[in-house]
């Protein structure tokens, strides 16, 4: 059952998934939900575990992995390659289109922020690898990073 909160989120999921000629099956959404209510990114098996927990139903962490990759092409759900976890896209109920999404990720807590980077840096990212005779694959930046409550534990106590 989705929170108040999450209902707008399902809505313009299905919305989006309508759009791409996708179904947003109930386990998906469910698999979603699961992102949505965890407060920090997680593998496909702590997916599965959650799920089992929460929908009283086993979900094998190959399908939660199939699952994760339709959902990671819409863009619901982002995989964080470092990590090798997942977390919902932060932005699935905005209307305008998205900067390419860069992730801090605290060290220390495992906390993840969201933010999107401009196209100019991106593009001047792109020209100095292809100056190195590379091609760019993916523009999705993570960076490690602490957050302000590890970086400064004492200011937050």
């Amino acid at each position: 059952m989705p929170t108040p909160d999450n209902t707008a989120i399902f809505v313009k999921a299905e919305q989006i998934c309508r759009d791409n000629g996708v179904k947003l099956t109930a386990k998906r959404r469910n698999v979603l939900g699961v992102l949505l209510d965890s407060s920090k990114p997680l593998s496909a098996y702590e997916i599965a575990d959650i799920y089992r927990d929460t929908h009283n139903e086993s979900l094998a962490p190959m399908s939660v992995y199939r699952m994760l990759d339709i959902l990671s092409a819409l863009p619901l759900v982002h995989k964080l390659s470092s990590e090798n976890k997942y977390l919902a896209c932060s932005h699935i109920t905005c209307s305008h289109a998205h900067q390419v999404p860069q992730f801090l990720i605290c060290k220390s807590c495992g906390k993840v922020a969201e933010k999107g980077i401009q196209t100019s840096v991106i593009e001047a990212l792109k020209e100095s690898i292809e100056q190195a005779d590379f091609q760019l694959l993916n523009s999705q930046i993570e960076l490690q990073c602490l957050c302000n409550e590890c970086a400064n534990p004492n200011e937050n106590a």
